[in-house]
Parts: C-alpha cells; sequence; structure tokens
C-alpha cells in the first residue's frame, strides 16, 4: 500500500518489500533464463547512479527530452489544466518537475518513487525551494500499484496531471504498458492529463552507447542491483563476477541490459537456495522498449487516452505526447 508523506514536516516510513514480492524476485533468478525485476535497479545508490546516467554526452533521452520542454514548454503548459496536482512518476531528485513549476503552477506536486530515502531527500529540497507549495511524497512501487484516488480527491477542483518523463514506460512490456497507462486513465477522472515522453526508434550504434557508456557507469548502474538482491534475499552474488552487456534486439525493438557471468560459479540465493552460473550466462536485468509514434499514439488509445498534442526532436531521437481521457 502507498503511504503519503507529508515531506516538508519531513516525516518518512520506508517500505519493505512483501514476501510475495521476494519470492518472485527469487523465482525470477531460478528460471532457466534468470530475470531480475528492474524496479530494484532503483534503491538510493542506483537512483544516484541513474543521475548521473542522465548527465552523460551517450545518454541522448535526457538532454534530448529536456530540448523539447525548453522549446515547447509554453505550449505544452497551455494545454494543461489551472493549478493541477502535478504527480511526478518516478520523480527521482525531482529536477524535471523543478523546470515546470513557474510555467504550470501546481497547487500542489506529489512525488512518486521506491527510493524512500531519496525521495525524502529530493522532495524536502523542493519544498525548502518553494515554501508556499504542497509538496507529497508517496513511496511505493507505482509500476504495480497505484493508490492515489484519497490523495487527489483532497483537491477535487485541482485535476492532476500525471508527469512521466524519460521514456521509463519503455522499460514496460507492451501489454504491461497497457496496464499501467489504464491504471493512469482511471486516476485521471474528466479532466485529467499525460504528460510522457517516449523514446523512439533510431539507428543500433546510438541505441546501445546510451546503455553502455565508455565511462562505465551505466555498468556500474547495471551491477549495483545484485548488491539490492543480496539486501533483500540474503543472497550473496559477487558483482566482481559479472560484467554488464546491453545491445538492441530488432525483432523485438527494445534494448536489453544483462548481466554476463564471467565464469562458471555457484551463487547462494536464499537459506537453502542456490544456483550455478555458467560462463556467459545472462540475467537479464531490464528492457527498453522503442516506439514509433504511430505505434506509440495507438497504445494510449488502446489504454483509453488521446493524445492531443505531440512534440518532438529535430532528429525524431524522442517524443513527448499529451494524453487526455477519452
Amino acid at each position: 500500500m502507498s503511504l503519503a508523506l507529508d515531506l516538508p514536516r519531513l516525516e518518512t516510513t520506508l517500505r519493505l518489500p512483501a514476501q510475495d514480492e521476494l519470492q518472485q524476485l527469487l523465482q525470477g533468478l531460478l528460471q532457466p533464463s534468470a530475470r531480475i525485476d528492474s524496479k530494484y535497479l532503483y534503491d538510493d545508490r542506483g537512483c544516484e547512479l541513474f543521475t548521473d546516467i542522465c548527465r552523460l554526452d551517450e545518454y541522448y533521452p535526457t538532454r534530448t527530452e529536456a530540448h523539447i520542454f525548453s522549446d515547447h514548454r509554453d505550449a505544452i503548459a497551455a494545454q494543461l489544466p489551472d493549478t493541477p496536482q502535478w504527480i511526478d512518476l518516478g520523480c527521482g531528485d525531482c529536477s524535471k518537475t523543478l523546470t515546470w513549476l513557474d510555467a504550470v503552477q501546481p497547487a500542489r506536486v506529489i512525488g512518486v518513487d521506491i527510493a524512500g530515502e531519496f525521495l525524502h531527500s529530493s522532495m524536502a529540497a523542493v519544498a525548502r525551494a518553494n515554501p508556499e507549495l504542497e509538496c507529497v511524497g508517496v513511496v511505493c512501487d507505482f509500476t504495480q500499484h497505484l493508490e492515489l484516488q484519497e490523495l487527489l480527491a483532497e483537491r477535487p477542483t485541482n485535476p492532476p496531471v500525471f508527469f512521466y518523463p524519460g521514456s521509463s514506460i519503455g522499460n514496460f512490456e507492451p501489454r504491461d504498458a497497457m496496464r499501467f497507462l489504464r491504471r493512469i486513465r482511471a486516476l485521471s477522472g474528466e479532466h485529467g492529463r499525460l504528460l510522457i515522453g517516449a523514446d523512439l526508434l533510431k539507428p543500433r550504434a546510438i541505441l546501445e552507447a546510451a546503455y553502455d557508456d565508455a565511462s562505465g557507469v551505466t555498468a556500474a548502474f547495471n551491477l549495483n542491483i545484485l548488491n539490492v538482491v543480496n539486501r533483500e534475499l540474503g543472497a550473496e552474488f559477487q558483482p566482481e563476477l559479472f560484467r554488464h552487456q546491453a545491445h538492441f534486439d530488432e525483432a523485438h525493438r527494445r534494448i536489453e541490459m544483462h548481466l554476463v557471468a564471467r565464469e562458471r560459479h555457484s551463487v547462494r540465493l536464499a537459506r537453502h537456495t542456490h544456483r550455478y552460473f555458467g560462463a556467459g550466462e545472462r540475467i537479464v536485468t531490464e528492457y527498453s522498449h522503442k516506439y514509433s509514434v504511430d505505434e506509440f499514439r495507438a497504445l494510449l488509445a488502446a489504454s483509453g487516452l488521446h493524445c492531443s498534442h505531440y512534440w518532438a526532436d529535430p532528429q525524431d531521437w524522442f517524443g513527448v505526447f499529451l494524453a487526455e481521457p477519452v
């Protein structure tokens, strides 16, 4: 269950993974093709590393989207309801939301993230810089549970604007993406909006460099997930026995991030559970699907959302979509 935090009062309680979530994590590691859900990339250290990734030359999505927002901010804001509740999904350090406050003039900001301590510090910084603005943090795995009905109902005259930048929607399998977007639709009411970024198809070399930078920040980000698994399961992964790999799967139109075993070795996953990883065996940690503009419009439509406006960069590398309930 989500926990709302009145962060200007700096109160927080971290939610530990439920037992069934830990069982899913363990079962994913025991599958013939091992898998770790990408949400485990984003512990506090992972959030810090991802913030660093967003500053890399190779990682075009952040700066490309930022240019789109900068070039079209007034036009985008003009299409949003007045004094909305601004809901930043996966808010991280809240740096993107901060750039919108003057243009949107929200009634309040709701930051949603799975990393509780990182969310706490980020939202507290927003509150300190904007003392007249109500700031609320919600610690939850919003990819699975987004229970904001009661919170949004506190301000019935302020429609929600869901802000989901950075192309994180690509981390979902298309069917799961539709399920997630339908939850957004259900929370939007009659006048809500969704402002969402989506990474578009482009040459393989550009895509792969964005997920395997020369300085190794993405590798550190990916390998950190093993530290998270060690904490959550009491496992005994040795990250140095794996290496990061990213490649574009043409057939599925997605980047795949893997951890590849450097040598054959055994890992204790839980108290009485071990698994052997052969040299070259992979653990999938993230998919990042890429879309054409028409494909993403169709995904929104199938989720009960109409794309009313669309903005892109001159190269058509990245798209920003504004959608409203049908």
